[in-house]
């Protein structure tokens, strides 16, 4: 039997099972009634795991919500054509294939043999987990030309081997590794 969650102990980063749905905490926020005999309520923002949509809604603080059947399967990325991405299992060498929805702009950051989690419920793949960096390629890099810090930044953009675009020091060349966080898609260093 799945463990039992009150509403009032949901605090962000938990994962529940709401109408037979699992959701991601992204907010919470208790409020407690002045008069007698009010109820507390439980004010949750919360994301979709299977459709991605972020909704708010209010809950009794007795509510109870069951801990969804949700699995984080370490992967590696392998490639992408028209019918989605596959990625193989690294549990069972099993290949996984992931619809476009669901992996979104993920592919910008990935590249064959990237190592990443993904999230199954009930069994079945729902989601991506990224690493918190990734080392790509750069594929252009403007010139750095002397001087050229006018802006006081020191900085240009650079296309990376996935064609994902990124601003970079002026010292990083064409052919250089660079490592990207992959939640704010910003340069983070060497490689």
């Amino acid at each position: 039997m799945a463990a039992l969650i009150d509403a009032i102990n949901i605090k962000r980063k938990t994962v529940f099972e709401f109408e037979n749905v699992p959701f991601y905490c992204m907010e919470s926020e208790i409020s407690t009634p002045t008069a007698r005999g009010g109820q507390t309520l439980v004010r949750l923002k919360m994301r979709n795991l299977l459709t991605s949509a972020v909704m708010d809604k209010t809950f009794k603080a007795g509510e109870k919500f069951k801990e969804p059947d949700l699995q984080l399967i370490p992967v590696s990325y392998l490639y992408s054509d028209g019918d989605g991405s596959y990625f193989l299992d690294q549990e069972n060498f099993e290949t996984l294939s992931l619809p476009a929805q669901v992996v979104g702009d993920a592919l910008d950051l990935l590249v064959e043999g990237t190592l990443l989690h993904a999230h199954k419920y009930n069994g079945n793949p729902i989601g991506l987990q990224l690493p918190m960096f990734v080392e790509l390629e750069v594929a252009e890099a403007e010139p750095a030309v002397r001087g050229d810090t006018s802006s006081g930044s020191g900085t240009k953009m650079a296309k990376l081997e996935t064609g994902l675009k990124v601003r970079v020091p002026l010292f990083i060349k064409q052919g250089e590794k660079v490592k990207i966080a992959t939640e704010t898609r910003e340069f983070s260093g060497r490689a």
